[in-house]
């Protein structure tokens, strides 16, 4: 996009940071970091190609109270963010804005989970540190580490608000409710899909939001220190992507061996046990330690799931709950659906809708082809819920790409769901279908 197809807010938000930039010390303050660590970030900012996320212009807002005074950021404040939120609304606007939003949504999370484990692994390091300069070390990339975690949680929730305001625009009147899910037993979890996406560069930008295991998105680093067996690898920068969020982000394990189901007993005292380790880790202030916990709890079977709402919410951690829905929702489609099902056949029925509606957000083809895994697999009716809700919320050309990897097979399935869901949503997909070329 040229600059004079920019949005007229987008160019004029661009002309007002370049302005702000030009009264700062470029070379120190937050200023001086982001510089280092995504130039091509700062320079698409300032070119109007991007629009920075809040907690950037935040940021320089704090090196002009330095620079100017705080009285004067806080003047400056209430304008920088109009013209945000006003460049925001216009770069929404464009053609595949959903998508993108989506696409940065999946890696933020990505570098939110990256910055928890790390802030968890950083803080045992802390206690086993063996001297002074190796605990003023690790002191410095802790505070490194949550800066990044704090980040990534605020881009997370600028992201969404975004993405929210979309659908509302694009919510037809009169929607009826999602079709309510029917109980199914637990299935086995489903293996990591062949093919995997190729990661978009540059979507988490600014403050060392890295995305991949070779960057530690610490800067400015500190001496390197000698190796001690007692750190663990994620002080030294090397980790490995756990939780609900990387299901099938790495190469995949051997399937485990078949396990017996467990009682309601059993399920009962798992779900206390991890809930009262997590009212402990959140009365200590051990908030990348409690991240890790609920992102392992996100991998659980789908039975626990109730049970973890209910003693979740009676503990007060109602926001616990919400993020153990959003780790959940990157599970595998079939542990995906089970999930649901377990919730609503429980009475609750808006989670169960919540975690699909959060699950299908992820690139159209990848849709297609769990459909295809499921079908396949003879798991018509898990098939059939990912779909079902797909096509109800996400736009009709988004619908239309998911049947790009097997058109014969699932441009069918895709009408056949969008004709379940309403006349106009089975014409529009169908519009959609021919566009693209995809009709059989």
């Amino acid at each position: 996009m040229t600059v004079d197809q920019l949005p007229g807010r987008v160019r004029e938000f661009a002309s007002y940071l370049n302005g702000l930039l030009a009264r700062l010390d470029q070379g120190g303050g937050w200023c001086a970091v982001f510089w280092q660590r995504d130039p091509d970030g700062m320079q698409a900012c300032l070119g109007g190609r991007e629009v920075p996320p809040w907690d950037v212009v935040d940021a320089l807002l704090q090196d002009l109270a330095t620079v100017h005074g705080t009285e004067a950021a806080a003047r400056e404040a209430a304008q920088a963010r109009r013209l945000h939120a006003d460049a925001l609304a216009a770069y929404d606007n464009r053609p595949g804005a959903r998508q993108d939003l989506s696409d940065r949504l999946d890696v933020t999370l990505r570098e939110q989970r990256y910055a928890a484990e790390r802030l968890a692994q950083l803080g045992r390091a802390l206690d086993s540190a063996r001297s002074r300069d190796q605990a003023e070390a690790l002191h410095i990339d802790l505070a490194w580490a949550r800066d990044d975690h704090e980040r990534a949680a605020a881009r997370c929730a600028e992201l969404r608000a975004r993405m929210g305001r979309l659908e509302h625009r694009a919510e037809p009147a009169g929607r009826p409710p999602a079709e309510t899910l029917t109980v199914t037993p637990e299935p086995a979890p489903a293996p990591a899909p062949a093919k995997q996406r190729k990661r978009r560069r540059g979507s988490a930008r600014f403050a060392g939001l890295a995305e991949d295991e070779s960057a530690t998105g610490v800067a400015p680093q500190v001496a390197p220190q000698t190796p001690d067996a007692s750190v663990p690898e994620a002080a030294t920068g090397r980790r490995t992507p756990r939780g609900a969020r990387f299901a099938g982000a790495v190469e995949a394990p051997a399937p485990p061996e078949p396990v017996p189901a467990e009682s309601d007993e059993e399920s009962g005292q798992a779900v206390a046990a991890a809930v009262a380790m997590l009212e402990r880790l959140r009365a200590e202030g051990r908030t990348g330690e409690a991240h890790a916990l609920l992102a392992e709890v996100a991998l659980w079977p789908a039975a626990r799931f109730p049970l973890l709402a209910d003693a979740l919410q009676r503990a007060g951690l109602g926001a616990d709950w919400a993020t153990l829905l959003w780790e959940a929702a990157s599970l595998p489609p079939a542990r995906l659906v089970a999930a649901a099902d377990a919730l609503t056949a429980a009475g609750r029925t808006d989670d169960g809708r919540q975690i699909l509606r959060q699950g299908v957000a992820r690139p159209a083809p990848e849709i297609g082809e769990a459909v295809l895994a499921l079908d396949t697999e003879g798991r018509h009716r898990e098939a059939r819920a990912l779909l079902d809700t797909y096509v109800q919320v996400r736009p009709p050309e988004e619908a239309a790409h998911s049947a790009e990897p097997d058109p014969a097979r699932l441009v069918p399935l895709l009408l056949r769901s969008a004709q379940s869901f309403s006349d106009r949503c089975y014409w529009d997909v169908l519009h959609a279908l021919r566009v693209a070329g995809l009709t059989v």
